[in-house]
């Protein structure tokens, strides 16, 4: 079987006649300009090296060349093979926190990059580390929520990551529990798969119940390991959509959102995991390092056909016309200089 890697390249062929087209076109333009100044025969013998046919050898040469680099580009391949692959990684399972909290500040700083923004860039990093690895993403505030199955398309991941908002769970606080037993639940059958939970909060948990989750999740051999955001000191939740203005409490005071480090610490642990501070420098590495204690294990056996490749056949024909392009000279040759083969010699 013959096909292309990219049929669509092969419109590119259209160039061929193309350029012949142009090239006759200017032929013959060329031709009405030289019978301005008398007849062809006569105004030929005061060019005599000026060869009437190596322009057409040399356009020939030129469009062959051309045709072979569009088949090269196109990719041909022929004959087929089949190939196994095994694919090994783990599998991850990302419960994100949405409350309305994650849209203070990260730092001390009101004004500064909010915790679901510091948030997605981190994981869209670790993304790019994960390799073969499959990824899941849960999505959390008063309730939990399966956003994206496991997958290994981390490109719809990353699509996911980008529009995540309060908005989209309307009933707010901070259900951690929740959300570590939905992502256990996330997971596929196979046990002999390695797996971890990375849960992303400011670990604000309203329900309670989240260390309990964890070390749940630990004796059923799911690693859960935490990205605090936020600080200690504080910072007010803007309210979306409302430039300058904060949540307010019952008596009209603006509510202030604190990291708690500690439960997020005693999560982590209950889970055999770590827990990291989402404004570290270092989080990203020491999360993945983490990950990468985890054995990967054989969860998909890929097979898939490919035929064999043929542009170098075509690369190297291009060459050749090429390079014989160059030694063909546009004036006679001194050798048949003298010969004539379109008019008959008169005796």
């Amino acid at each position: 079987m013959f096909d292309f890697a990219y049929p669509y390249l092969l419109n590119l062929l259209w160039l061929v006649p193309a350029f012949a087209v142009l090239f006759w076109w200017a032929r013959a333009a060329r031709r009405r300009r030289l019978a301005q100044f008398g007849r062809p025969d006569i105004v030929a013998t005061l060019m005599p090296d000026a060869s009437p046919y190596k322009p057409a050898v040399k356009l020939t040469l030129r469009l062959i060349a051309l045709a072979a680099l569009v088949l090269v580009l196109a990719r041909p391949r022929a004959g087929e093979k089949q190939h196994d692959s095994a694919v090994a990684g783990i599998e991850v399972m990302i419960a994100f926190d949405v409350s309305n909290s994650m849209l203070a500040s990260a730092t001390d700083d009101p004004a500064g990059t909010s915790r679901l923004d510091r948030a997605r860039l981190t994981l869209e990093k670790l993304l790019d580390r994960l390799d073969n690895d499959k990824v899941g993403l849960i999505i959390f505030a008063g309730q939990a929520k399966t956003q994206l199955p496991m997958t290994t398309d981390f490109y719809s991941a990353k699509m996911y990551l980008r529009e995540l908002s309060p908005e989209l769970i309307r009933s707010q606080g901070t259900s951690v529990a929740e959300a570590i037993r939905m992502a256990m639940n996330g997971f596929g059958p196979d046990e002999n798969v390695h797996k971890a939970i990375i849960l992303i909060t400011d670990s604000e948990d309203h329900e309670g119940e989240a260390v309990e989750a964890a070390r749940l999740a630990a004796e059923n051999g799911i690693q859960v390991d935490v990205v605090g955001l936020g600080s200690a000191k504080g910072a007010p939740i803007p309210m979306p959509g409302r430039k300058g203005e904060y949540f307010r409490d019952a008596q009209g005071q603006i509510v202030t959102t604190t990291l708690n480090a500690d439960l997020a610490a005693q999560i982590a642990e209950a889970g055999g995991g770590i827990y990291v501070n989402g404004a570290s420098s270092d989080a990203l590495d020491a999360l993945d390092d983490r990950l990468d204690t985890l054995a990967k294990s054989e969860f998909k056996h890929v097979t898939y056909t490919a035929g064999a490749e043929q542009f170098p056949i075509f690369a190297w024909i291009a060459l050749i016309f090429l390079i014989a392009d160059i030694f063909v000279l546009d004036r006679k040759n001194s050798v048949l200089r003298r010969v004539n083969f379109f008019t008959r010699q008169q005796k």
